[in-house]
């Protein structure tokens, strides 16, 4: 089978350092060298994160991690501003419904990233929490967190932040920035495979937690903290043994890196990739005061569908397409975790060749 290049929102091109890392013999996950390499892979997390607070482990989508957030903050009838800039921020509030929450959708047109100033003048005193997406893939756009953090300093709310595509590859200062709870999954910016979600929460956050009433078993975040503090760190359940090697091992590529060498490599190859697309010829649909370091949205109107299909099956790139009303109208290209010039320049060539013959 021939090699595909991944350039998607997600999944990621996984170091090949990463996929031998998951050809090991199978480690039983009640043993000391489990422990060893689950509290080793934590501790690199802490870094990723900029965080001193544990982040907890669970198999699972993004998606999960964010329920999980919900069930373990909240209770029935809390009442929470959801800041939505696109499918994922919509998820994130469809999620916080099921769960009875009392929410208040913020919507910013598809394209842009939320005005702080916006968001404080929607602040309610009832207010317990404000949630926000870091990086929507659906537009590529990006939100500034840490200017949403400083607009909200000093209030009584929670500050959550889905950074499902950003961590690893967009600036995030998590206790620097004074943000309570931070979501990410490990198919994105931390370029391993997909199947695990990490959160982590501020000491206040755990502090709220103690109040949650609403149902958890498989997400107690208190029940995964005293496992993963035990002498010799654990998981309650049976853990995804090959996923945590992989992205302990992805981890350790990027402490190598540096955090803030990452940051820089992803803004370096947005800007490749975005050059490159203007001189093409082609539009980026994404407000140039919010554009992603992670992903790009071209404009590319009827030949979307066309085009994604040609880069696939005659250049071996796989990109995505748009999603919701955007879908048949935009491609999506992802230039996040393992991704170097050569890679964005194949891709440039290749979408350059389709657009001239779609």
């Amino acid at each position: 089978m021939n090699e595909k290049l991944l350039m998607t929102p997600g999944p990621t091109n996984v170091p090949k350092r990463v996929l031998d890392s998951m050809s090991q013999s199978m480690m039983h996950h009640r043993t000391s060298e489990f422990s060893c390499m689950l509290s080793q892979m934590s501790e690199r997390l802490k870094y990723v994160f900029q965080t001193s607070s544990d982040v907890l482990t669970f198999p699972a989508a993004g998606t999960g991690g964010l329920e999980a957030v919900i069930v373990n903050l909240f209770s029935p009838g809390d009442r929470v501003l959801l800041v939505s800039i696109g499918v994922f921020g919509d998820r994130f509030s469809k999620i916080a419904q099921v769960f009875g929450l009392d929410v208040d959708k913020l919507e910013v047109p598809w394209g842009m990233g939320a005005d702080p100033q916006t968001i404080k003048e929607s602040l309610k005193d009832s207010h317990k929490a404000v949630i926000v997406t870091h990086n929507e893939t659906s537009t590529a756009a990006a939100n500034d967190i840490k200017k949403i953090a400083e607009m909200l300093s000093g209030e009584d709310k929670l500050l959550i932040v889905d950074a499902v595509s950003s961590l690893g590859g967009l600036e995030l200062r998590m206790d620097e920035w004074g943000i309570d709870a931070v979501v990410t999954a490990s198919q994105k910016a931390l370029m391993s495979p997909p199947g695990l979600a990490f959160i982590s929460l501020s000491e206040r956050a755990w502090e709220k937690s103690k109040e949650s009433r609403l149902p958890k078993y498989y997400w107690d975040f208190e029940k995964a903290r005293a496992d993963l503090n035990k002498a010799k760190a654990q998981n309650p359940y049976t853990p995804a043994v090959s996923l945590i090697a992989a992205t302990n091992e992805a981890l350790a590529i990027i402490q190598e890196e540096g955090i803030e060498n990452a940051w820089k490599r992803h803004e370096l190859m947005a800007n490749r990739i975005r050059s490159g697309i203007e001189k093409i010829g082609l539009g980026i649909f994404t407000h140039r005061d919010y554009l992603s370091n992670t992903v790009t949205a071209v404009d590319v109107g009827e030949k979307a569908e066309t085009v994604k299909a040609m880069m696939e099956n005659e250049h071996g790139i796989i990109i995505s397409g748009g999603q919701g009303v955007l879908k048949g109208r935009i491609i999506r290209i992802g230039h996040m975790g393992c991704i170097d010039g050569e890679m964005a320049d194949r891709t440039l060539k290749a979408l350059e060749d389709c657009m001239n013959r779609a």
